[in-house]
């Protein structure tokens, strides 16, 4: 891990705060140089919040079967994609690969870091190339991004693929599980003590339904974790977050009972949308939301939205042409946007 690290992230010394350092139990905090009368508000935001989020980590842990010195917490998991570039890319001497069509950031994130990157599309059937991957790979190829579940198809990769790259690929294997609770299939954080070089990023966003919070993680060795914890903004999650996450983490059967109808909506929805000649193709989802291919994606995204209905237009995107990027609403939402497409085929008759 240190080989692919950046030299200056190893001899960095980071910013440690007083509670960082303390390790025992206190009732006066006097360290922080903070409004000790507190604020006129219920609770005491004054005070700032623990910088290693100790009692989110525990519930995570326990939830995601990892330990908690293997996880860290980011304003979702796009600061864990940002701290990936700023541990291991030196600007302007490694490279970074992603598989389009794939997630923006890693691309966005790339740019802002002066890191050139490699494109390798992914097959027809939305797969990684490993062969191709490894070619495309050198010794300054520092992250390989996987989005699986993909974004925008919706598919899982194969497991033997990734497995392949796992073992083979030199540097860092990104595995981007956004959408992994909406999937019948295990997370890859599962993995993280086999393969040291792998991360494994997942957030509160989607399944969680707290995307207005901010809120990801990324899973991955203790070692690999340290590098993270060093490179962070030291309060980079606040108390009032910290504080619904914790109550929302408390209730698992509250969190599965609404994926369960997310779920049985998102089955009633591919089947009206199977049975709708508008439809060239919809694509298998293992998130949530459909990949479907139309005769003409913007005249068909511009009725919608002309009735009130958003939907992505990806048509620009590699091996989407003329597709549209359907989220599962919910039941209320799906039939509105029956509706319409209903109407829009009658439109177009």
């Amino acid at each position: 891990m240190k080989e692919l690290v950046r030299k200056n992230i190893l001899n960095l010394t980071p910013y440690s705060s007083a509670r960082d350092e303390f390790k025992g139990e206190a009732s006066v905090f006097l360290d922080a140089n903070e409004n000790s009368e507190g604020s006129p508000y219920p609770i005491h935001y004054n005070r700032y919040p623990d910088p290693r989020q100790k009692k989110v980590k525990l519930l995570l842990s326990k939830i995601k079967q990892v330990k908690p010195e293997q996880i860290f917490l980011g304003n979702g998991s796009d600061e864990a994609i940002d701290l990936l570039f700023r541990i291991f890319c030196e600007p302007g001497k490694d490279n970074v690969i992603v598989l389009p069509p794939t997630y923006g950031m890693y691309a966005v994130q790339a740019h802002i870091h002066g890191t050139e990157i490699r494109q390798v599309p992914l097959n027809s059937d939305f797969q990684p190339i490993p062969a191709e991957i490894l070619k495309a790979a050198d010794e300054h190829t520092k992250l390989l991004f996987l989005c699986s579940p993909n974004n925008p198809s919706g598919n899982l990769f194969d497991t033997n693929l990734i497995e392949e790259l796992l073992l083979k690929f030199k540097g860092i294997v990104v595995i981007d599980e956004a959408y992994i609770d909406f999937a019948d299939a295990s997370s890859w954080s599962k993995s993280i003590e086999s393969y040291p070089n792998l991360v494994v990023l997942q957030t509160l966003s989607k399944a969680w339904g707290l995307a207005g919070l901010r809120v990801g993680m990324a899973m991955a060795s203790a070692e690999t974790i340290q590098y993270f914890n060093k490179v962070k903004y030291p309060y980079n999650i606040g108390n009032a977050t910290l504080s619904i996450v914790e109550e929302v983490l408390s209730d698992v059967a509250a969190f599965n009972q609404i994926l369960n109808e997310l779920k049985t909506n998102k089955k009633i929805l591919e089947k009206e949308m199977d049975t709708m000649e508008i439809f060239k193709k919809v694509y298998p989802s293992d998130a949530n939301f459909f990949l479907v291919k139309v005769d003409n994606a913007q005249e068909t995204y511009d009725f919608l939205a002309k009735n009130g209905v958003i939907v992505r237009n990806r048509t620009k995107e590699m091996h989407c042409e003329n597709c549209l990027r359907i989220t599962v609403g919910t039941a209320e939402e799906n039939h509105k946007l029956v509706e319409v497409l209903n109407a829009f085929s009658m439109h177009k008759a």
